[in-house]
């Protein structure tokens, strides 16, 4: 018996020497750590990207996982908490960033951790809070005009132009929709919050300055008076009539390219008409962010990786998921300068503002509809409207707080 004790004491002390010289024999060694980036791309771009992901990961001994459509804030708020979320939030629209940014899940970007200069401007913009970047901007959209190029030879250079052909050939878009109408109101100094050194103003919302009322005169106009379209038009509607080549010119995005290619539409894109002393019109801007969350235990990595994938996905995004990139390098090279219509779409991109990424814009999306269905049915004046949706948003902004 005692033999027996003997014996098995012995292979105890030898099992747990084994057990102790394991990592030393690689099992644990070789597990590389590991960096988690939920995206909000499309499958496809999420399948180009991963090979990108994979090539920093080996030469930084880090597996890289990829995972598709994890982009909403409540399903990364409830991860970031537990300790389950991912490092790198990659794709995310910058108008999402301000409830992220409000819940303290937004790391600063290191100062140092880029050139912006490298960068288009508005897209920086677009990432930047309290004067302070947040996110890196990985690609931008925005709208501008389609033409019929069997219609019209060229593109209206500025409103005047634009009024007069369309008096012949027609002119469509979903008019009571903000987004879009929105460049219309800033072309003459309109703005939704104030920018002040890189912060937005909340109180100070410029949708009833005279600039504005200026262009939701124009808006009305378009209705009402040269009755371009119906005052409840919508957008598939526009579209349709664009794509069924009755109307010449038609204002959206590049979403909807691929289906007049399909169609066999004869068209263009170009920017919008600058007004007649040579004001550009700026569209909204909309920009696919990447962010660490300030949850990450794996910061400083997370950063060279997000840095890595912004600067190495910009040309392959184009290709696969036709983002228009935000590096001045990508947006020079002859593959994007190429392709004319995403060119035209760069082009307007430049001149454009972002959508406020602060969360008080949320209380002025339904306002400012309101506004744009009462001036195109006649119901209000623009400077009644105005007013109005003024004093709408800054009600709805009050209740949030």
């Amino acid at each position: 018996m005692k033999n027996l004790k003997r014996i098995l004491t012995v292979a105890l002390i030898i099992a747990f020497a084994v057990v102790a010289l394991i990592p030393l024999s690689g099992v644990f060694a070789t597990s590389k750590k590991q960096l988690v980036v939920w995206s909000h791309l499309t499958q496809d771009e999420v399948k180009a990207l991963q090979p990108i992901a994979d090539k920093w990961g080996k030469a930084n001994g880090y597996t890289v996982k990829v995972i598709t459509d994890q982009g909403s804030f409540q399903s990364f708020q409830t991860a970031a908490m537990s300790g389950k979320g991912p490092d790198i939030m990659f794709g995310i629209p910058h108008d999402n960033l301000g409830a992220f940014w409000k819940a303290k899940l937004l790391e600063p970007v290191p100062a140092n951790l880029i050139d912006k200069k490298n960068f288009v401007s508005t897209a920086l913009d677009a990432c930047t809070f309290e004067g302070k970047l947040y996110a890196l901007p990985i690609a931008m959209e925005t709208y501008a005009l389609f033409y019929n190029t069997s219609k019209v030879k060229e593109a209206p250079k500025t409103m005047s132009q634009l009024i007069t052909l369309a008096k012949k050939h027609g002119f469509m878009y979903d008019v009571n929709n903000f987004y879009f109408s929105f460049a219309f109101i800033a072309q003459n100094g309109g703005y939704v919050f104030k920018n002040k050194g890189g912060s937005l103003d909340p109180n100070d919302i410029g949708l009833a300055t005279n600039g504005a009322i200026k262009g939701l005169s124009l808006i009305r106009d378009f209705v009402l008076t040269y009755k371009f379209m119906q005052k409840d038009i919508k957008g598939d509607i526009a579209k349709g009539n664009f794509q069924n080549q009755k109307i010449a010119f038609y204002i959206s995005g590049p979403w909807d390219v691929q289906d007049f290619i399909k169609a066999k539409v004869p068209f263009a894109v170009a920017p919008l008409p600058k007004t007649d002393d040579g004001k550009p019109t700026p569209s909204f801007v909309g920009v696919q962010a990447a962010f660490v969350s300030a949850k990450s235990k794996n910061k400083d990595a997370a950063f060279k990786l997000a840095k890595y994938l912004v600067e190495n996905s910009a040309l392959t995004l184009f290709k696969v998921g036709h983002r228009i990139p935000v590096l001045n390098s990508v947006l020079a090279s002859s593959e994007v300068k190429a392709d004319k219509i995403m060119s035209a779409f760069a082009e307007q991109a430049k001149v454009g503002i972002p959508m406020p990424n602060i969360p008080e814009m949320s209380a002025v999306w339904t306002p400012a509809g309101n506004a744009l269905s009462l001036i195109t049915t006649g119901k209000a004046t623009p400077k009644q409207a105005a007013d109005a949706m003024v004093k709408q948003i800054k009600q709805g902004i009050a209740q949030m707080q």
